[in-house]
């Protein structure tokens, strides 16, 4: 347990905390959450002993093994494998010792660090390395290059899998999503939830703090407060208090009459696609959790270009790639007014050289690429904030894309994004990561394109400006192409998905739910192809099988069937759970749509029906984990039975 005791923390004039409690309990999975500057980052230098206490106190169990995400960006001539063994701390130690006693020729020591290394996992230690690097998207080949041959984020990948690699009973993340892909986010989403330690994470991915954390620790006016459940359930806890203050309401209304306008307009076309209607369900969601996001500061809008032609772009049979090297052959699409894609695919398959492709910065092997005369093109490369003049201010990057626009419009307009007063006269050589981003995202809606091409738009992101971005970009009326590995952001925003993978692009029928048992899919195949390459030439053995052979055969086919029996009746008594689950989830969020239950009097059942509904999710996601433990159980046998 860790318990903050009246605890106070001021860092120069800032005051982060001011006799504030929390207490938070072992194996809980928390979310801190908070403005930028609220003190997410100092919290976590508390916890690692980095900062002290102003006054109160920080309690911590004894002997609490603490592991962390290094930021800093190391050049080591190490190899990725090796660097992410070093976040084992014990395992390095007792190699060390080992080695020492080698040259010493101490048997008797050897012995006793032979059987340490056994309790420690040390003789698997480089299997589970290379199994981190490889759901963190790292090829085979990646694992033995040194880290400096990296670029920055990959090494902050491995930095991740080095905080993984850590033995630990409190696990310290702060935006481990950034330089993640969807593939690799998923991956590290159903990693985290296997953890047994405590985990508090910082992010700014909705999705991904729903899918992993059980409670949400709210920075706030200089106190921590905790809600329980993710952070659905934090916006919908902390909107009933907002929603209870008059002006708040005000603002409340307005926000929720743009997400109902833009649901009239979508409406009608709904049914032509699952993802659509999924779309559909979660903005009716939004109409509830508006208000914990009232007092936002940033309302900033992509307006289209005033002329608009049909259609805008066009790639036709086209090979994209660099030189000789092709990435994706025979492409061929169309893009009209109105159509809103996300871009799916593994890491490496090709959405950045497709997007590169339509914007025209890469030019195409092959084929044919045709743009209307009123073609005016947005685009956010991963890579943008490169590309600022960091002496310039936020006002001078506008004034030079429009020098007869007056001082007080760009004034008025850079006030959207979060620039006020003399925030936009500064270099933005100062500024964050997020604030950075937001000067390139003020750029592009200030042009007023009629196509918004947008790779991984939210890296740097705080939760705020994405749910600004998502409102901006579901009113924006031209033709929009998202790649993205923030779920929520592409649910919200586009109405079809392209799957780009093995060399092509193609419609994918199906939400990002299907996109994920795709990727399992995907994966499983990958898996048998690499046994199947190692396995022995089995139809040659049963050519030799002798007569005693077979008849052993039969008995161990016999056997298998035997054993697939209660597999199946345990895989059915899953399956009705959990559907009686979801039934029961489902009478909940009707129950929470309805707006009188965030009324004063019915404050006591909405705390009940948020608390049912947060283990509700939590024993569907232990019955579906062991469903699909179950399920490949029996698969396997089936297979062992078919060789058979």
């Amino acid at each position: 347990m860790i318990q903050f005791q009246q605890v106070s923390l001021q860092r120069g004039h800032n005051i982060l905390l001011e006799q504030a409690d929390l207490t938070l309990h072992s194996g809980w999975k928390v979310g801190l959450v908070g403005a930028n500057g609220a003190g997410k980052s100092s919290l976590f230098k508390l916890l690692l002993g980095e900062l002290h206490c102003d006054n109160g106190d920080l309690e911590l169990p004894g002997g609490l093994r603490i592991s962390h995400m290094a930021q800093e960006v190391p050049t080591s001539d190490r190899s990725a494998l090796d660097y992410v063994l070093d976040g084992d701390y014990k395992l390095r130690s007792i190699q060390q010792e080992l080695a020492k006693a080698e040259a010493d020729h101490d048997m008797n020591r050897l012995g006793e660090l032979h059987a340490e290394l056994d309790n420690h996992n040390g003789y698997s230690a480089e299997s589970r390395a290379a199994q981190l690097l490889a759901g963190l998207g790292f090829s085979h080949n990646d694992i033995t290059r040194s880290v400096k041959e990296f670029s920055g984020g990959w090494r902050i990948r491995l930095n991740l899998a080095q905080a993984l690699m850590c033995p630990s009973d409190l696990l310290l993340l702060d935006e481990p999503t950034n330089h993640l892909d969807l593939d690799a986010t998923i991956w590290l989403e159903q990693w985290l939830r296997q953890y047994p330690g405590m985990l508090i994470l910082i992010s700014h991915d909705r999705d991904f703090l729903d899918n992993v954390v059980s409670h949400i620790t709210h920075i706030e006016h200089n106190k921590l407060n905790l809600y329980k459940g993710g952070y659905s359930a934090f916006e919908i806890q902390r909107a009933d208090r907002l929603a209870q203050q008059q002006s708040a309401f005000e603002k409340q209304q307005q926000r929720i009459g743009e997400i109902e306008n833009f649901v009239r307009r979508f409406r009608a076309k709904a049914t032509k696609a699952k993802q659509a209607q999924s779309r559909i369900k979660e903005l009716e969601r939004m109409e509830k959790i508006a208000p914990a996001h009232i007092d936002s500061p940033f309302s900033f809008k992509f307006c289209s270009a005033d002329k608009m032609s049909s259609p805008l772009l066009t790639l036709y049979d086209a090979q994209c790639g660099y030189d000789d090297s092709v990435i994706l052959d025979k492409t061929s699409l169309t893009l009209t007014p109105g159509a809103r894609i996300g871009l799916l695919g593994p890491n490496g398959a090709g959405k950045s050289t497709l997007v590169k492709s339509l914007v025209g910065d890469l030019e195409l092997c092959n084929g044919e690429r045709h743009e209307s005369d009123n073609l005016q093109i947005g685009y956010f490369a991963q890579h943008q904030l490169e590309a600022l003049d960091m002496a310039a201010s936020p006002l001078l990057h506008i004034k030079r894309i429009s020098p007869k626009a007056s001082e007080q419009e760009i004034r008025d307009f850079l006030g959207s994004f979060g620039f006020i007063g003399d925030r936009a006269l500064e270099p933005v050589d100062n500024f964050s990561g997020g604030e950075k981003a937001r000067v390139a995202l003020s750029m592009i809606a200030w042009q007023k394109p009629n196509l918004l091409l947008m790779d991984e738009p939210t890296n740097h992101l705080d939760l705020e400006v994405r749910h600004a971005l998502t409102l901006a970009l579901q009113s924006f009326e031209g033709v929009l192409i998202l790649v993205s590995h923030d779920r929520h952001l592409l649910r919200n925003t586009v109405d079809e998905f392209l799957l780009v993978a093995n060399g092509k692009v193609e419609e994918f029928k199906g939400d990002l739910d299907d996109y994920q048992s795709w990727l399992l899919e995907q994966k499983r195949l990958e898996q048998k192809s690499e046994a199947e390459a190692f396995a022995p030439a089995a139809t040659e053995e049963k050519k030799t099988l002798s007569a005693a052979e077979r008849k052993e055969q039969k008995r161990l086919a016999a056997e298998r069937r035997n054993q697939l029996r209660p597999l199946k009746k345990q895989l059915e008594k899953l399956e009705k759970a959990m559907e009686k689950q979801h039934e029961q989830l489902d009478e909940i969020e009707t129950a929470l749509s309805d707006s009188s239950i965030y009324e004063e009097q019915n404050k006591d059942k909405l705390k009940t029906l948020l608390q049912q509904q947060a283990e509700l999710k939590q024993q569907a996601e232990q019955t579906e984990e062991e469903w699909m433990e179950q399920q490949e159980a029996l698969e396997a046998l089936e297979e062992e039975l078919g060789e058979l």
